[in-house]
């Protein structure tokens, strides 16, 4: 079971996160929705596509942009479209 951990709050908890780039991508439905904050910030992977960001906000704290997610992908990283990964501080293993 992998967790994703920040400020003493698990964020997201799966047995069913794709690795990419070493990185662990949650399934939605993993990760406690009501512990992110919508982001503006966007940035571009030329394979993966537009990756769009939230905020973390747990413990009584806000770590911001730091989980982000593809809703549209590119061909090559469909396996990873709507999957949720962390950075930033937030501890996931």
């Amino acid at each position: 079971m992998v967790k994703a951990v920040w400020n003493g709050v698990t964020i997201a908890e799966s047995d069913e996160t794709v690795i990419v780039e070493g990185n662990h991508y949650f399934p939605r439905a993993a990760v406690q929705a009501d512990l992110l904050v919508p982001s503006a910030t966007t940035s571009v992977c030329p394979w993966k596509g537009i990756a769009n960001y939230y905020s973390v906000v747990a413990g009584g704290a806000e770590n911001a942009d730091a989980a982000w997610y593809y809703p549209e992908t590119k061909p090559a990283a469909d396996e990873i479209r709507d999957r949720i990964a962390f950075w930033k501080g937030v501890t996931v293993g």
